[in-house]
């Protein structure tokens, strides 16, 4: 019988296309796992929309269904429900939600990150020359992706919704802030820093709402939630939720949690996460690194003061919108595939794409291109392509995305990133993992714990109770699982990427609106 070692934190990890719940012990270890997904709905071309109601109930069911594994363990497992000392909470980020304070019910569907609806909104603000003043402000560029111009357009489109915003009836929230309302009973309006930095709201040097930015996109601060640090108890679960009463106590967005959970505390430590997107942060300690590059500025996480110098660390950032996405439209849109853990024996069985590049812009390209008017392009089909080099051609995508991303971060980080850490679940395919590192020229490092977005939210919540000491701890318990050392010859990689930017090009600019 394994054996664990109390305290232990309880993470909710909320994604896009599902909601997960992990106990992990005092080592970092998984103690139990829950995950239940939830339905995408996509009303319009370009448009994603989430039910709020069903991100909540699904949150819920797997934080109860985790917390019951706990209690059916036998005693020489060593932990039980008692020794969960705190909750922490990461979060897909962007996507927005707004409720009525009174009821707690959501006035509209959830606008998702992956959304596309404000694009036309976003060129109109940057044909008005008000780009540079956002990323000035913000750190990030100007596009759908965030959250302002999604609220905006509730606030526009919901009936009455800007009056009651205005009135102070009406509550905003990430995805972050709209569980920790309800898991307060809406007792607690708050979001934490590194998902206020993704809003196009929050001012990235004050770290508050911007009053210029809330009057550019005709935002009520009314409507806005509490920014609190991303390590400190902030609340406290209500007891009918799960049983006991649990202290809030750690909160960040899934990246910035998934770099803290891979221990990425120095500056120039770099981690990408394959999830529904791939994104690549590294960490630029205590100094904004202004990207130069079309990368994005962001905030790591704020506090615990035990990790680093100062209390926020900040990172730079590149988005890849379609990574896991693909592989579940290559399974539910083509129906190539059954289940998404076929892809990889499939794409194995070729040798090679046969020259054959799929660029998955269906809902545009993130960093570095940042093309809201490109769509999804597969190029090279001969009579002799098949399921699987479509397949491979899926799984170099990913790769290929992600080495765009990484050779842009070099450039602004003045320096040659050395070697990548990896998590999320399609890390675990080899053949993904070792095309990768083929296509950057440098080692891929996958951990022994791959749930590094929800270990983050964990040791963020840990560190704010006492269950770690502090950064140096945390380090301490990385470990690696295998590292991919790259194979390809230079040439031959720098030919790939340069077909493969070829390809990108044929997708750009290619919807009217």
């Amino acid at each position: 019988m394994k054996r664990f070692t109390p305290p232990c934190v309880l993470a909710l990890d909320q994604g896009t296309t599902s909601s997960r719940a992990i106990v992990f012990d005092a080592h970092g270890t998984v103690v139990c796992l829950a995950q239940r997904e939830f339905a995408q709905h996509f009303p319009r071309p370009g448009w994603v929309e989430h039910d709020a109601g069903d991100i909540w109930t699904t949150q819920l069911a797997v934080a109860r269904a985790c917390l019951d594994q706990l209690r059916t363990l036998k005693r020489g497992a060593g932990v039980s429900v008692g020794d969960v000392k705190a909750l922490g909470i990461t979060n897909q980020r962007e996507t927005t939600v707004l409720w009525e304070r009174s009821t707690g019910r959501p006035v509209a569907p959830a606008i998702v990150w992956q959304d596309r609806r404000t694009a036309a909104r976003c060129e109109a603000l940057r044909q008005a020359g008000k780009a540079d003043l956002i990323q000035r402000k913000t750190g990030l560029v100007l596009d759908a992706y965030f959250s302002a111009t999604k609220l905006e357009w509730m606030l526009e489109q919901v009936p009455g919704a800007r009056a009651r915003a205005e009135a102070g009836e009406l509550a905003f929230g990430t995805i972050d802030g709209w569980l920790i309302w309800n898991l307060t009973r809406g007792r607690v309006h708050a979001t934490d820093a590194s998902n206020a930095a993704r809003t196009l709201l929050m001012n990235i040097r004050t770290l508050g709402w911007d009053d210029e930015l809330l009057r550019l996109f005709h935002i009520p601060r009314a409507v806005l939630p509490r920014i609190v640090p991303s390590s400190g108890t902030l609340g406290e679960t209500d007891p009918e939720w799960l049983g006991r009463v649990i202290p809030i106590s750690g909160v960040a967005g899934d990246q910035q949690a998934a770099t803290f959970g891979q221990a990425c505390f120095a500056p120039g430590m770099a981690k990408n996460t394959y999830g529904t997107g791939c994104f690549m942060l590294m960490n630029t300690g205590t100094e904004m690194v202004a990207s130069r590059n079309r990368l994005l500025t962001t905030v790591g996480w704020q506090g615990p003061a035990s990790v680093g110098r100062k209390r926020t660390a900040y990172c730079l950032e590149g988005s890849v919108f379609m990574a896991g996405a693909t592989v579940q439209w290559l399974r539910d849109g083509l129906q190539i595939i059954r289940s998404a853990a076929e892809i990889e024996p499939l794409a194995a069985s070729v040798a090679d794409t046969g020259d054959v590049f799929l660029v998955p812009a269906f809902t545009g390209l993130g960093a570095p291109d940042w093309d809201a008017r490109a769509r999804g392009v597969l190029i090279g089909l001969t009579r002799g392509t098949t399921r699987a080099h479509i397949a491979r051609a899926v799984l170099e995508a990913i790769a290929l995305q992600s080495a765009d991303v990484f050779a842009a971060m070099g450039r602004d980080a003045g320096m040659a990133l050395t070697e990548l850490r990896v998590d999320g679940g399609a890390s675990r395919n080899n053949l993904l993992m070792q095309l990768q590192a083929d296509l950057l020229g440098v080692p891929v490092v996958r951990p022994c714990v791959t749930e590094t977005t929800a270990l983050g939210a964990a040791y963020l919540a840990g560190l704010a109770t006492g269950v770690w000491s502090g950064g140096a701890e945390i380090a301490a318990q990385w470990r690696v699982d295998r590292r991919f050392e790259p194979r390809l010859s230079e040439p031959v990689r720098r030919a790939r990427l340069a077909r493969w930017r070829a390809a990108v090009e044929r997708s750009r600019a290619w919807t009217l609106s």
